[in-house]
């Protein structure tokens, strides 16, 4: 179809992912901005450092019951409208931890927190998904490329804050005020997919999805998608909460060189998801998972192996590459499971992920304690080897989906 019309609904769509990627940007924004301030956090409140583990786990009671919820939520009212109202909420929770007094307040500010951040994570990639379906591009890796930059700002945010002097309070009141003003006018400009019948409309459809989605989220393909994405993103998370401590502990590196890590890892990140779709659209889901997880492995092998700070971080950016692309196509893989509650899907996987950043510290702390963080970090290619054994999963019938083909299929079914 051509004209005018044609022409204003692509220009609308175009607007609409332009909005979302700056939800996906607002998303890595917020939270890493507040794990920079954890120390100080910690010693205005005079905790230890189990009462720090306590308080953390609120991010964890907030976010899982509500990934749970948000899938339902998308399947009843959509993907736009959730993601919509779970953006502001987010932006605005980020000021309740430097409100905190006590224990009790900031476990129960961290798990409100936890809990926007969970529903914005499952709507934004339902709704990535189904701009995906509705343009026939791919285009998920490039999403998750806006959420590694803004993990990045975040961090750089509340690290150059904490260094001048800003106490968490201030910093995070600013950071809610200017994320918001930057929230609202992106949640307005969020547009339906083109398959999607926001509102009323869409009630019965939705209604039917709701009821079929515990019989249908619970399939061997899509738990064992779940394992692969939690494999990745366990990945992601020791190497973002350890890599650090193992520059400076094992190789004993300055301050600026144990940081250079996790920054190397980021900037590969946001670089390989970059060009994830466009490399995934050529090679293939499969081939992609595969490889990287292999060149990931490699890149973990070699940190643990050398004894040099500075080859570490190289190498530490060949990990974040090699993963960099892994999690957006099993959330796309996912969704195609259950095209008719892509938001059970999505919730799923994303639960399955935030599990991985909950048990991934504990878990290396505990292995570490019990020998050193070298060792534990011999996670870091086991991960990798059992990603690339994974990876056929992103194929269905011994083909990889074909997003194309996908949109084809869902414009004939209208």
């Amino acid at each position: 179809m051509s004209g005018p019309g044609a022409r204003c609904g692509g220009e609308r769509g175009e607007g609409g992912a332009v909005a979302l990627y700056v939800v996906f940007f607002i998303n890595g924004l917020v939270l890493a901005s507040w794990a920079p301030r954890i120390p100080q956090v910690k010693e205005q409140l005079q905790m230890h450092d189990g009462q720090l583990g306590l308080a953390l786990l609120g991010v964890a009671l907030g976010s899982v019951p509500a990934m749970a919820a948000a899938g339902l939520l998308v399947n009843r009212f959509g993907s736009r409208a959730v993601a919509r109202t779970a953006v502001l909420l987010y932006a605005a929770a980020i000021a309740l931890p430097g409100l905190a007094r006590s224990l009790p307040e900031l476990m129960a500010g961290l798990a409100v927190l936890g809990a926007a951040a969970g529903a914005l994570d499952v709507a934004m990639n339902a709704h990535a998904v189904d701009l995906e379906r509705s343009s026939g591009r791919a285009r998920l890796s490039s999403f998750h490329a806006l959420f590694s930059a803004g993990a990045l700002a975040g961090a750089l945010a509340g690290t150059l804050a904490a260094a001048g002097g800003v106490t968490p309070r201030a910093q995070f009141a600013v950071s809610a005020v200017v994320v918001m003003l930057a929230a609202a006018p992106a949640a307005a400009a969020l547009r339906p997919a083109a398959h999607q019948h926001p509102g009323p409309a869409r009630s019965r459809s939705a209604r039917s999805a709701s009821t079929t989605a515990l019989a249908s989220r619970f399939t061997p393909r899509l738990l064992l998608l779940s394992v692969l994405g939690l494999c990745v993103l366990l990945i992601e998370g020791v190497v973002t909460d350890w890599g650090s401590v193992y520059l400076a502990d094992s190789l004993h590196a300055g301050p600026g060189s144990a940081g250079a890590g996790y920054v190397a890892f980021a900037v590969a990140m946001t670089v390989g998801r970059l060009a994830g779709d466009r490399t995934a659209g050529r090679f293939g889901p499969v081939r992609v998972v595969r490889v990287g997880a292999l060149l990931t492995a490699v890149g973990a092998v070699v940190v643990l192996a050398t004894g040099h700070p500075l080859v570490a971080v190289v190498f530490f950016a060949l990990v974040g590459l090699g993963i960099a692309a892994s999690f957006p196509l099993v959330v796309s893989g996912a969704s195609r499971l259950h095209t008719g509650s892509p938001g059970t899907a999505v919730a799923t996987v994303s639960m399955a992920g935030y599990f991985a950043f909950l048990a991934g510290p504990p878990l290396i702390g505990f292995l570490a304690s019990h020998s050193s963080v070298r060792v534990a970090l011999l996670v870091l290619p086991v991960l990798a080897v059992a990603t690339a054994l994974l990876a056929p999963l992103l194929a269905v019938g011994g083909r990889p989906v074909e997003i194309r083909g996908l949109a084809a299929r869902s414009t004939s079914e209208r």
